[in-house]
């Protein structure tokens, strides 16, 4: 689904077309320029072109550990509970492959980021898709599942802010996912990909400040948002130092880590540009304002996010009766040269919403409103 949306705009795009692409969330401004010195400096050594350690060098993982104190107050051993990614998709799909096998289950929320499903199925693992439009809904049918699917499951994976739909919970949402994982014995896997973008004063909770989480699971972070380094492929999970000790295993089997190079400039990004991180959340508030606000003037139902790089609009009549929401896409991509991710690609629960990204600039996302508007008459 996703391919055929990324062909057509391939097709326009080399015919000469402009097409606004608010469909992948791939970062479109720079990281700070003194990551980018810091990387061409450690490139420059040669000492740092050998093979790396599977799990991150050192220094980088007491810098995540450093983090993970200012920010949330947790301490972590950067020795046991902390290991680096090749971003942190990586590591996730890794992680699936470390804890699950034929006969496991897994708990994901739907609509899914397409990674929580199929890292699950490539993991020979069965999957159980939780909506996750109410949180307190969504705890009472994990808490259902596992009374009434035998054997229990064995994991259960949560992703808050949510990717397609924003959705975001509050810190009393994972006491009861450590409370609910220590009564029927199942792992927890958060992916916290989107930690370093919220707006309008929210901060995301991490899942490891409920007491008792580091006995249950472990938090997938990534430097792709914040830090507008998503090509660089730097991930981090920490936790439970069992799942994490399995996750390395299951690395030193498949990779040698990530570039060391890269790993220097990351320690900069971490320990010194903090700031530019509040600073890009407030850009992307910026965007969404625009697009949100186009999309209200033009009679569509939307909600502004709270946090994350997306916008999650449902489909206006008289379309979403008309038509499938991939033909609709589409018919904003062919006739409005405006490319974004139809719902359905996320499960049958995103069957009616579009995902729109916030990595144009206000001017693009402007203009993306005008040739919508144009397309739909």
């Amino acid at each position: 689904m996703f391919g055929r949306i990324n062909n057509s705009l391939y097709q326009k795009r080399r015919a000469g077309d402009d097409v606004i692409d608010l469909g992948m969330g791939n970062p479109s401004d720079p990281p700070d320029p003194i990551v980018i010195q810091k990387l061409q400096d450690a490139a420059a050594d040669p000492g740092n072109h050998g093979y790396s350690k599977s799990n991150g060098i050192a220094n980088l993982r007491r810098e995540v550990a450093g983090k993970y104190h200012r920010k949330y107050g947790v301490r972590l051993d950067p020795e046991t509970e902390i290991i680096s990614c090749l971003g942190s998709k990586e590591g996730f799909s890794h992680m699936c492959l470390a804890l699950m096998g034929p006969g496991d289950t897994a708990m994901i929320p739907s609509p899914y980021f397409p990674v929580h499903m199929y890292g699950v199925i490539l993991a020979s693992g069965n999957v159980v898709a939780l909506d996750v439009a109410d949180p307190n809904k969504f705890l009472r049918n994990v808490a259902y599942t596992c009374e009434n699917l035998m054997p229990t499951p064995k994991v259960l994976i949560v992703n808050y802010p949510h990717n397609p739909s924003s959705a975001v919970i509050e810190p009393d949402f994972f006491v009861e996912v450590v409370r609910l994982a220590k009564r029927y014995g199942f792992m927890v896997i958060h992916d916290f990909a989107y930690a370093d973008v919220a707006f309008d004063g929210y901060m995301p909770p991490s899942f490891l400040t409920a007491p008792g989480a580091k006995d249950v699971g472990v938090e997938f972070t990534t430097m792709s948002k914040g830090y507008n380094m998503a090509g660089w492929r730097v991930g981090f999970c920490a936790g439970n130092a069992d799942m994490i000790r399995g996750l390395g295993t299951i690395k030193g089997y498949y990779d040698y880590g990530m570039f060391q190079a890269i790993q220097i400039a990351a320690i900069i990004a971490l320990r010194e540009t903090e700031a530019n991180v509040e600073k890009q959340s407030q850009i992307y508030q910026g965007r969404r304002d625009v697009l949100v606000g186009g999309l209200r003037r033009l009679g569509w139902a939307v909600e502004p996010p709270k946090a994350g790089m997306f916008v999650w609009a449902k489909v206006p009549e008289p379309w979403s009766s008309s038509m499938s929401t991939m033909d609709f896409a589409m018919k904003l991509l062919e006739e409005g040269n405006v490319a974004v991710s139809p719902g359905s690609g996320f499960g049958a629960a995103g069957e009616g919403y579009l995902r729109m990204s916030l990595v144009e600039n206000e001017h693009r996302l402007r203009q993306a409103v005008r040739q919508i508007a144009k397309c739909l008459g």
